[in-house]
C-alpha cells in the first residue's frame, strides 16, 4: 500500500463523514480476507497496517494446540447460505479467534511475518468487496 491509500481513506472521512480509524479497520478486515484467499494462507492472521505511510504486514499466529478451543468465538449451528447476489452457495464460515480471548493469552501466542508479495485478481475482487460492504454499513 501507500501514502495514496491514506489519503484516499482522508478523502472519504471528509466526504462520508466516516471516521479514518473505522476506515482503516475496514483495510485491515479486508487484507485479511484478501489474505485468507490466497493459497496456503495460515489457518489464523491478523493484519498489521501503518496508519500514517498505508504500509502493511500480515503475520500468521502459532497458537498452541491445548489453548485453540479455548479461543474460538461463539457460534451458533451454522448452515450453507445463498449469496443474495449471485445466487451461489455459500459454505458456513470457519469460527473465528475471540479477540477478547486472543488478548487475555497473548503472551503464549507466537506469530511469524506472512506477508505475501502480492494478493492476486481475486483476492483484491474480495478486498474491495469487504471495503464497500463497510462504508455502506457506516453510512447507515
Amino acid at each position: 500500500m501507500s501514502k495514496e491509500i491514506v489519503e484516499a481513506v482522508h478523502v472519504l472521512e471528509r466526504e462520508k463523514g466516516i471516521s479514518s480509524e473505522r476506515l482503516m479497520e475496514a483495510l485491515e478486515d479486508a487484507l485479511l480476507s484478501a489474505y485468507k484467499k490466497t493459497p496456503g494462507a495460515a489457518k489464523y492472521a491478523r493484519v498489521d497496517m501503518d496508519r500514517n505511510t498505508g504500509d502493511f504486514k500480515v503475520f500468521e499466529l502459532l497458537i498452541p494446540e491445548e489453548l485453540e478451543e479455548k479461543l474460538l468465538a461463539e457460534v451458533e449451528e451454522a448452515e450453507p447460505t445463498v449469496d443474495p447476489e449471485t445466487g451461489e452457495l455459500r459454505e458456513p464460515e470457519e469460527p473465528e479467534l475471540d479477540p477478547e480471548k486472543l488478548a487475555l493469552y497473548r503472551d503464549q501466542i507466537d506469530e511469524r511475518d506472512v506477508t505475501p508479495d502480492d494478493f492476486g485478481r481475486i483476492a483484491a475482487q474480495t478486498a474491495k468487496q469487504v471495503i464497500l460492504q463497510r462504508i455502506r454499513e457506516a453510512e447507515r
